[in-house]
């Protein structure tokens, strides 16, 4: 079988298997956050944080919720990274430093799970387990409570109540993230993903020397990165190495958890408004995005001349033999087009057009479909500036799922789409322009641009992959990347909820004859060309500068 054949098999059964789990995890989603019931163990976990589950919060107070809760996240991750020398299960490791364990800890609870360290030379079992895997479910929980908030101010009218953060938190973690990653680590572990707590020990000679490799909770670990789209790997090898991802079949599937619950959310959404039709327009609009961004890369992957290319059968430098071009092209686009960041080959050696593609992957917001939650309010958002500017069109006053779109909306869709280019761009312009951070460069040039650009951009956007070409593991790095996760993560979520509390206020407006639908194709089409045209006007003239000027001149 051809390589070409093969990635576009693994990709027909990929997509195969989302439509499968689509209408029942969509659907069991919208349940859980609708129900009105509070099992045992939810009952307990409110006692014991003193929150009441049933008392509605107007947006200020979800975002308190949302704020407070991952500023303790980020203090006590810190506090457990410096303390780690001390606590059982280090493995002999040391604290972490200050700047790293502040990195740390802003990636983990912002759900970036960026990574300037080497895990298995620096992450004991406590740190790695008792820190790390528990803010990668609860971090996914907060993402998605904030968009189910978004989608209540949608659906409900004549009030600013959005439901409640900690019963959205909870009930996303233990009804939703739980029962799926148990079932997925099983699956993992029948793939051969290690699964214990063992210490440093050597597995053979090679070259005079013995090979030291930790032992490790990892298939619990890795199928919480893949389905809360968090992407931190338990080795630095990330989802490359053997022990996360041992075989074709587990790479495909760790795919399929990456993708199964963004894509599934838009059914939730669809039953929540009332309308499956909206949903399978979002729908329409996140897998067009994605299928396209997928074919592209395969084909820059593939396609590529020179002799070695060739002989090869397609840019294989940086891709694990055992996974191919064709999966290596799949989990590239499903993790820089969701906030995941894992990575199955090394970024920095795709050709230039295909670094192109998964920094435009995730500047466009990653909503194709985009992080757990995230990705989510981040298409309806952008739904809200398709509107809109529909309505300047036609001369008519924007309406969406019966709401208008005015001026406060407007300006709160506005400031959420500007927060994380102006981040971007500022911290990038920042370190080229300062003596020091450039030093980390590995590469000069263009190419070298766009590891800067990329480190920014994965930052800001909460995504967390590496061109690994850059040395972040600095003073500046650390504590610049650290400042980007925490404001491109939380700065967002203050215009979303701002909008959810506006929408859920106004009255319904009655559709008439010049409404413009929706859940129409016409309108997929417009939502997806407001999507590249708002982030090709953004970005355009830093991507000349780098992995266009390279892929050019190659």
């Amino acid at each position: 079988m051809s390589p070409v054949l093969a990635g576009v098999l693994q990709l027909l059964a990929l997509t195969a298997a989302l439509a499968l789990a689509y209408r029942p995890l969509g659907d069991h989603m919208a349940r859980v956050y609708s129900s009105g019931k509070h099992y045992r163990p939810e009952k307990w976990i409110y006692k014991a944080i003193g929150a009441d589950p049933t008392a509605e919060m107007r947006w200020p107070a979800y975002l308190r919720g949302v704020l407070a809760f991952s500023a303790v996240g980020v203090l006590f991750l810190y506090a457990l990274q410096r303390a780690q020398g001390i606590l059982p299960g280090s493995l002999g490791f040391r604290a972490i430093d200050p700047d790293q364990a502040f990195n740390t800890a802003a990636s983990f609870v912002a759900n970036t799970n960026w990574q300037s360290y080497a895990g298995e030379q620096a992450m004991g079992h406590v740190v790695q387990t008792g820190g790390l895997a528990v803010q990668n479910f609860v971090s996914a929980a907060v993402g998605m409570a904030v968009a189910v908030a978004l989608v209540r101010g949608f659906a409900r009218s004549r009030t600013g109540e959005l439901g409640n953060f900690w019963a959205d938190l909870v009930r996303g973690t233990v009804r939703i993230l739980l029962p799926i990653s148990v079932i997925g680590a099983i699956v993992l572990v029948a793939c051969g993903a290690i699964q214990n707590f063992a210490g440093i020990h050597g597995v053979g000679q090679f070259l005079g020397g013995t090979q030291q490799w930790n032992g490790g909770a990892v298939a619990s670990q890795e199928v919480i990165k893949e389905l809360g789209t968090n992407g931190g790997g338990y080795f630095n090898a990330n989802s490359a190495h053997p022990f996360e991802n041992p075989t074709p079949f587990s790479n495909l599937f760790e795919v399929f958890l990456i993708l199964v619950i963004p894509f599934a959310l838009t059914r939730t959404f669809g039953r929540m408004v009332a309308s499956l039709r909206q949903g399978y327009a979002i729908l329409a609009t996140m897998a067009t995005i994605w299928l396209a961004f997928t074919a592209l890369m395969m084909w820059t992957e593939f396609a590529h001349h020179g002799p070695a290319f060739e002989a090869a059968g397609g840019a294989m430098e940086g891709k694990e033999t055992r996974f191919g071009i064709g999966a290596s092209a799949i989990f590239s686009v499903a993790t820089t087009l969701t906030s995941t960041g894992a990575v199955n080959s090394f970024h920095s050696s795709f050709t230039g057009l295909g670094g192109g593609i998964q920094l435009l992957g995730m500047q466009l917001g990653e909503i194709a479909p985009g992080g757990v939650g995230s990705g989510l309010y981040g298409m309806l958002i952008m739904a809200v500036i398709a509107v809109f500017l529909a309505g300047l069109m036609v001369g008519r006053t924007p309406e969406y799922l019966g709401k208008k779109i005015g001026t406060r909306e407007i300006k709160l869709a506005a400031c959420y789409i500007l927060i994380t280019p102006a981040l971007v761009l500022c911290f990038t312009a920042a370190a080229m322009a300062l003596p020091t951070p450039p030093h980390s460069m590995l590469n000069s040039g263009a190419h070298g641009f766009s590891e800067v650009l990329y480190a920014y951009t994965s930052g800001a956007n909460n995504n967390g992959s590496a061109f690994a070409g850059l040395n972040a593991d600095t003073q500046w790095y650390n504590s610049t990347i650290g400042i980007a996760m925490l404001l491109g993560r939380f700065l967002p979520m203050v215009f979303v909820l701002a909008l959810a509390g506006s929408l859920a206020e106004q009255k319904p407006v009655p559709e008439t004859a010049g409404t413009l639908r929706t859940d129409k194709p016409l309108y997929t089409g417009l939502l997806v060309g407001t999507i590249l045209i708002v982030t090709g006007l953004t970005y355009f003239p830093a991507l000349a500068l780098g992995p266009l000027a390279e892929g050019l001149a190659s």
